[in-house]
């Protein structure tokens, strides 16, 4: 076949397949209810099914009254630490806790000033890549996806470490320090290497600096001048400690669990973890509320008008406005009902970041929204529990106050969840590492074989 005949019979090999897999595909919905099967792990009433048990991080969203579910204001514990609790503390100490929280994660107890002193040592020494890696692994084959090529690069680490496959306490905590440290210059360079290689833009690469935190390495590294101001900073180490954990049950720290159960390598479970996050049910919502409050802000002539501003959050739900899928994105979420514990903290803070970059107005348009999509939601769908802001609606916020490119904010949450997933795959392995193996039950009824010549 000559060229274009052959690119012919691809596309319409390609339809025709992808046709017989729609046409396979659906199970009868019935059957599920029938098989008592909890679709996404979650019951009809929100209550998710216990797979596993985890010392590490607790969400709390209801209580059982009566065998009845109450919902209550959501809370998020980290190693019995409530994180209302542990935000509020080094934020009034005027000091940075993602180092903080990242030690109480994998060892379960909070620091004292020397402990917390030699962990941040430790963390110095594992900051810088080695040598030529970032020129080998990152440089050379640049990704058009910073999630896809922190992954790459985790996975590239195997190659550079002199006992990779030693799943010793010891070894692994060693790799999982050394990846805490070395996320925020992974993510960084990606970044840099997909805008001069994708987008013509001028390659600069900045070295961490051993004195900094991990979230001022982040704004050191990535702006050109290296200028932050203290808010900055703070504010962006306040949101790495709150996206650090949210317990087994969510689905990046869940794969680390079963990844790490078949007994396999450190950087293989990681980027497993990665892969997970990077879907935009799970790391990637925070875009999608920038991009909706963008088209809000270009539709809606008076931001304080709520009757119309309410009249255009109706048009998205009902799926003719923005990306009409009908989604209100930043409100609601899987566990939390009355209200997202990391979006009531994070809340507080965007504010006095807003009030020092003059968006106030702005600041007032995403609390507006805030107040008024779960009375428009009520309206128009039924649903089991109530709804609340997530942390996803003020993220994209600030990080867009932080001018973090978009391209950078599921990264972000990476190098933050990394120290969750580090502590999840270290209680696998010291609770024996059973392999987790999923049941499923099979549906498809039974046929006899035709041979081939009577097909």
């Amino acid at each position: 076949m000559e060229n274009v005949d052959l690119k012919n019979f691809e596309e319409s090999m390609l339809d025709e397949l992808s046709g017989l897999t729609v046409k396979k595909g659906p199970i009868d919905p019935e059957l599920y209810q029938k098989y008592e099967v909890k679709r996404g792990l979650r019951d009809l009433d929100g209550r998710g099914v216990l797979v596993g048990l985890t010392e590490i991080g607790e969400v709390h969203s209801y209580i059982i009254d009566e065998g009845e579910m109450v919902p209550v204001p959501g809370r998020l514990i980290y190693r019995g630490y409530d994180i209302t609790d542990l935000a509020r503390g080094f934020m009034e100490d005027n000091r940075f806790g993602f180092e903080e929280t990242a030690y109480l994660l994998l060892f379960g107890k909070l620091p004292n000033k020397q402990e917390l002193f030699d962990f941040h040592s430790l963390l110095d020494i594992y900051q810088k890549l080695p040598d030529n890696f970032a020129k080998d692994m990152i440089l050379n084959v640049p990704s058009k996806d910073i999630m896809n090529g922190m992954a790459r690069s985790v996975l590239g680490f195997y190659c550079y470490d002199s006992n990779p496959d030693d799943t010793s306490i010891k070894n692994v905590l060693k790799q999982c320090i050394r990846l805490i440290a070395a996320f925020p210059a992974l993510a960084v360079y990606c970044y840099q290497a997909y805008t001069h290689y994708h987008g013509n833009k001028s390659l600069v690469i900045h070295s961490p600096q051993p004195e900094l935190s991990l979230a001022e390495n982040i704004l050191y590294m990535l702006r050109p001048n290296h200028k932050y101001t203290e808010l900055e900073a703070k504010l962006l180490d306040l949101a790495l400690v709150l996206h650090a954990e949210h317990g087994g049950g969510n689905n990046s720290s869940f794969v680390t669990h079963v990844v790490t159960s078949t007994g396999t390598d450190t950087y293989s479970a990681v980027a497993s973890a990665l892969g997970s996050l990077r879907g935009p049910k799970h790391g990637g919502a925070n875009h999608k509320v920038i991009q909706m409050f963008q088209d809000i802000k270009e539709k809606v002539s008076d931001w304080q008008d709520e009757d119309e501003l309410s009249a255009y959050l109706d048009k998205i739900l009902l799926k003719d406005a923005f990306d009409r899928s009908g989604l209100i994105y930043g409100i609601g979420h899987a566990v939390y009902s009355i209200s997202d514990p990391r979006a009531v903290v994070l809340k507080h803070y965007a504010s006095k970041l807003a009030a020092e970059k003059g968006l106030d107005n702005e600041f007032n348009l995403y609390a507006k929204v805030e107040e008024l999509a779960p009375q428009i939601i009520a309206k128009h769908t039924k649903i089991y529990k109530g709804v609340s802001a997530n942390v996803d609606f003020y993220s994209g916020f600030v990080y867009q106050m932080l001018n973090l490119p978009l391209e950078m904010f599921t990264p972000i949450f990476a190098l933050s969840r990394i120290a969750g997933w580090s502590a999840h795959r270290i209680e696998e392995i010291v609770n024996g590492g059973k392999i987790i193996r999923p049941a499923y039950k099979s549906v498809v009824p039974r046929q006899k074989y035709i041979p081939l010549n009577k097909r």
